[in-house]
């Protein structure tokens, strides 16, 4: 399959995101991928890849203050990288041979998290959430880098109530398909927040839950990468390719 790949840059706010559009010359679905808090779109460009001979466009991109990006990691917020997402989406929607209508957001760990609040900013069809962080709603606007890491480890031991969390409260609104991805042993995302996700998806058209055994949080060894990227891959093409 001929395969063009075209470095770009995101505008958002003052900023430039650094990102990379890979699409065969007959791609309509769009896959937009999050990658997690001081990750980069790295892997998700190897993923990107092999999801364009299935005929997907997928916009990778990194996050303002990771990877190639711009500004200091330790001053964004949560805001700031809404506004990244955001801004990568409507990047990825403009491109003339994607349908808007068929629109996936593939988030990790924290950037699952940020996925999910941008449903409510953005129409998307298609949710994969692997490993979702979770976050209380006080400090928005605080850089991430200084939110409380203990109590946020306290905070994720224990089930969670969608009146009390904008992300739950969004995944509860969310009418779509999803895939809920959680690492056997994660280290970052224990079981309760992951269930805290399961449980809101009240309206949704599907949810699929899946457990990579053996894998920590970050996917460190190359089995538990294989097995995602396998996963991830099956879970697009029956959902994208069953509502076609």
């Amino acid at each position: 399959m001929s395969l063009r790949v075209s470095p770009l840059k995101v505008p958002v706010a003052q900023d430039l995101l650094s990102g990379q559009l890979v699409e065969p010359q007959t791609g309509l679905p769009g896959v937009l991928f999050v990658h997690g808090w001081n990750g980069s779109q790295e892997r998700d460009r190897i993923r990107a890849r092999a999801l364009s001979q299935f005929g997907f466009v997928s916009l990778t991109f990194d996050l303002r203050g990771h990877g190639a990006s711009t500004n200091d990691i330790h001053a964004m917020t949560r805001e700031d990288h809404l506004q990244d997402i955001c801004a990568a989406y409507d990047t990825l929607a403009q491109q003339p041979q994607v349908d808007r209508s068929s629109i996936a957001v593939v988030g990790s760990s924290y950037g699952a998290y940020l996925a999910t609040v941008a449903t409510a900013r953005r129409p998307v069809r298609w949710l994969a959430l692997r490993v979702p962080a979770l976050y209380r709603d006080e400090d928005w606007d605080r850089p991430k880098a200084q939110l409380d890491r203990e109590d946020l480890a306290s905070y994720r031991r224990f089930l969670v109530s969608p009146d009390t969390n904008v992300a739950l409260r969004e995944c509860s609104r969310f009418t779509g398909d999803v895939l809920i991805v959680e690492s056997e042993h994660d280290e970052i995302v224990p079981h309760p927040a992951i269930a805290s996700y399961l449980t809101s998806f009240v309206q949704a058209c599907s949810v699929t839950y899946r457990i990579i055994a053996g894998a920590d949080h970050a996917l460190s060894d190359e089995a538990s990468r294989r097995a995602y990227d396998q996963l991830l891959s099956h879970w697009l093409r029956e959902m994208i390719f069953g509502a076609r």
